[in-house]
């Protein structure tokens, strides 16, 4: 399967140089290496020195597009299933220094607070088989970078590049995945990208159904039109009848039940304002609703349950494949690493979906059931870790990385001294 996958890919590398350490690096992603940078995967590679993979991230010549062109197409092939979904959302990558492509203080719900950080905008397919990332867009300010020529040109950001909101950046990667065939019928997203009308309006526009988080503050027509008023004033107006029990999928610890409600809304048809309620807290969450053709309520509550699995993505491409590991600046560099975790995962999703059973019609099955858990991500992980015998460590090549290391933070701590001093004389 892996050499599938490599041979998939294959063709993107023009020399056998840069392939053969995209081979490793990848390999490198799926192995139990702590962490998952150049230096390290250098090692658990063999090799005497991160030169390699430091080319293969920055110098070499190899289309990152064009890799997550296949990636998107081989997740699809492999995942392919009736109501798949399409999931955008972003997610931090915390760093110091200001010299990283993007990077600024700006929120980031990694940390649930405002950090120096990276923001990259994601899509994610989601089917009933498994969830994979599938494309990326590293997203960049426009005061602090879009409009500094010279911080642009130190980062490599292409000329072509211009600012965009990550509504629109998602919006890009939805085109060209719906330009690619990817057979999905609905998009979910959170408040960021659901109360952007423009988003909604080329989904529309596609023909491409919606589920899409928005605050309880956003203003509704109801009465076919003629009367405008809020989200969350809407559902305290609701009746008890209006509510319906119903799961919005399985989680770990069985269905994940709340009470539902939908609201005709606009002068259209098929367009509806969904209003979930926590059945413990009476928490409300609210979605704005489109659908090219009638849909039941349980569609609907369907679509809004998987937007959580862009959520698990990050986590299980953060903990499993590193795709928070780097360190690099190069807006090359980052596309580059980001798209082969991407990959790496992907193809961990694959192994699982295709090893896993058909799920029970009957959910009472799993309180019976003494069978053991269908194979996941982390565990397919483990497993390969196993397969993929690392080169023999002897001492020799554990003192050789050992001083490698210890010679290059000596380097970094002299720079720092001089840098800090030369302030102090300044000051």
């Amino acid at each position: 399967m892996f050499d599938q996958v490599m041979d998939r890919i294959a063709g993107r590398f023009r020399r056998v140089e840069p392939r053969a350490a995209a081979r490793a690096y990848l390999r490198g992603l799926l192995s139990s290496v702590e962490r998952k940078n150049c230096w390290q995967l250098a090692e658990q590679a063999g090799h005497t020195r991160p030169g390699p993979m430091q080319r293969l991230l920055r110098y070499a010549r190899w289309d990152a597009d064009a890799v997550r062109d296949d990636l998107r197409a081989y997740a699809a092939e492999h995942l392919a299933a009736d109501g798949s979904v399409l999931v955008v959302d972003e997610t931090g990558f915390l760093k110091k220094g200001r010299s990283s492509a993007g990077v600024q203080r700006q929120y980031t719900g990694t940390a649930g607070r405002i950090e120096n950080a990276q923001v990259g905008v994601f899509l994610a397919l989601a089917t009933s088989r498994g969830r994979a990332l599938i494309d990326r867009r590293l997203y960049l300010p426009e005061h602090s970078w879009s409009n500094d020529p010279e911080r642009r040109h130190a980062a490599g950001i292409p000329e072509t590049v211009r600012f965009a909101t990550k509504p629109r950046l998602a919006g890009e990667m939805i085109e060209a995945a719906l330009d690619a065939r990817i057979g999905a019928s609905w998009v979910t997203g959170d408040e960021a990208y659901g109360q952007d009308p423009q988003l909604r309006a080329a989904l529309e526009a596609r023909g491409v159904g919606y589920v899409m988080a928005v605050a309880c503050s956003m203003r509704v027509r109801i009465n076919h039109g003629r009367t405008l008023v809020r989200a969350d004033t809407l559902a305290g107006r609701l009746p008890a009848t209006a509510w319906h029990r119903q799961s919005a999928g399985n989680g770990a610890k069985g269905p994940r039940y709340y009470d539902w409600a939908w609201i005709h809304i606009g002068t259209g048809s098929h367009r509806h304002l969904l209003i979930r309620r926590n059945r413990s807290t009476g928490e409300l969450a609210f979605y704005l609703c489109w659908s090219p053709t009638e849909v039941p309520l349980s569609e609907l509550v369907r679509v809004a349950g998987v937007r959580w699995s862009v959520e698990e993505c990050f986590q299980a491409a953060k903990s499993q494949v590193g795709l928070d590991h780097y360190q690099v600046r190069h807006w090359t560099s980052w596309h580059r690493h980001i798209t082969l975790a991407m990959l790496a995962l992907a193809f961990l999703t694959v192994l699982a979906a295709d090893a896993a059973p058909e799920p029970p019609a009957d959910m009472h099955h799993f309180i019976r059931s003494r069978d053991p858990v269908t194979l996941t991500v982390p565990e397919i992980r483990h497993l390969l870790v196993a397969a993929f015998h690392p080169p023999a460590v002897t001492a020799a090549r554990l003192l050789h990385w050992s001083n490698w290391r210890r010679r290059h933070q000596a380097t970094a701590r002299r720079s720092h001294y001089r840098r800090r001093a030369a302030g102090e004389s300044a000051g």
